[in-house]
C-alpha cells in the first residue's frame, strides 16, 4: 500500500486517520494542506476515483465566498479554482493508487490491500 493522506494538523478526522495507520503499522505519507497541498495530478486522480468534484467540497468550510463561486463558474474554471484554494475541499482525503477517499472511513480503508 501507497497510503498517501492530506490534511491539516487542526484536522480532528484528519488526526483519527493518521492513529488508524499508525496502529496497524502502516506507512502512510501525510500532507498538511496548508504548507503544500495537492499537485494537479494528484487532484484529478482524487476527483476520478470519488466521482467528480461535489464529493470533494466541503459544505461547512469557512471559505463560503470561494464555495460559492466554484458552484456557479463554469466547469473548465472549477479545477483551478479549487487548486488555487484548497481550504474548501473535505479532508482528510486519503489515497492509495487509484483508490481514494474523503473524510474518515476506516471501513473502506480495511478493504484496501
Amino acid at each position: 500500500m501507497n497510503i498517501q493522506i492530506f490534511g491539516t494538523n487542526k484536522c480532528f478526522d484528519t488526526k483519527k486517520a493518521v492513529r488508524y495507520f499508525k496502529e496497524r503499522g502502516i506507512k502512510y505519507q501525510l500532507i498538511d494542506m496548508k504548507e503544500k497541498g495537492m499537485s494537479k495530478g494528484e487532484y484529478e486522480s482524487i476527483k476520478q476515483a470519488m466521482g467528480g468534484i461535489e464529493n470533494l467540497l466541503d459544505e461547512n468550510c469557512k471559505d463560503k465566498d470561494t464555495l460559492a463561486l466554484i458552484r456557479y463558474i463554469s466547469d473548465e474554471d472549477k479545477d483551478e479554482k479549487i487548486l488555487e484554494n484548497q481550504k474548501v475541499l473535505k479532508t482528510p482525503v486519503v489515497r492509495n493508487g487509484k483508490q481514494a477517499t474523503v473524510g474518515y472511513h476506516p471501513e473502506i480503508w480495511k478493504e484496501w490491500k
